[in-house]
């Protein structure tokens, strides 16, 4: 595993900026491995599998030192608003939830006041302060479903009323009809049928 600085370096270039968020995910993740006994998360990528629970910076740099990825359905993404993930070891049936501490905050205003701003006292108190400061750790069992694994889809069906393909047992049944989501009311948006 690399350093904590050399993975700093690395987010910043990735994310596109440095803040305390960066700093959280990618100790965070540091600790979930460790706590896995994944020395190299490059080496093992095949064996692991994250749950982010929010969709902020800290997850981006969740993703950069893990190796997971979404497109690769190692990468889970569960809007639960907690800087907070789970570290999965498919090998080991082992799994560790790592979550931020809210009271990290304020002792990082405590260690740094003379930086005045929230977010710079943050920013420096994260990369220094001990790992029981800064997170809860919780060992968890996670059952995995076969067709959230990553790999190929173990199934795909089409749509009876839009006509388009759904992987991996995402459909629903409605009235003996198979239906993606979207056509059996679940979707996130809606069909403009004007340009007015």
């Amino acid at each position: 595993m690399k350093s904590l600085d050399d993975y700093l370096v690395l987010a910043t270039q990735s994310h596109g900026h440095m803040c305390p968020g960066q700093v959280l995910g990618v100790r965070m993740a540091m600790l979930g491995l460790k706590e896995l006994g994944i020395d190299d998360p490059v080496k093992h990528r095949k064996r692991l599998v994250t749950f982010v629970e929010i969709d902020r910076c800290a997850t981006d740099a969740v993703g950069l030192v893990t190796g997971c990825r979404l497109g690769k359905r190692s990468l889970k993404f569960l809007d639960y608003g907690k800087v907070a993930a789970t570290f999965v070891d498919l090998e080991k049936n082992r799994a560790v939830r790592v979550v931020a501490r809210d009271d990290s905050r304020a002792r990082a205003k405590e260690m740094f006041p003379e930086l005045g701003d929230a977010s710079k006292q943050q920013l420096e108190a994260y990369k220094v302060m001990g790992d029981a400061e800064l997170f809860f750790l919780q060992r968890v069992k996670v059952k995995l479903q076969p067709e959230d694994l990553p790999g190929r889809p173990r199934s795909r069906v089409t749509c009876e009323q839009c006509g388009e393909g759904i992987n991996d047992g995402r459909e629903r049944r409605v009235a003996s009809r198979v239906l993606c989501r979207s056509c059996a009311g679940e979707s996130y948006y809606e069909a403009v049928t004007s340009d007015k």
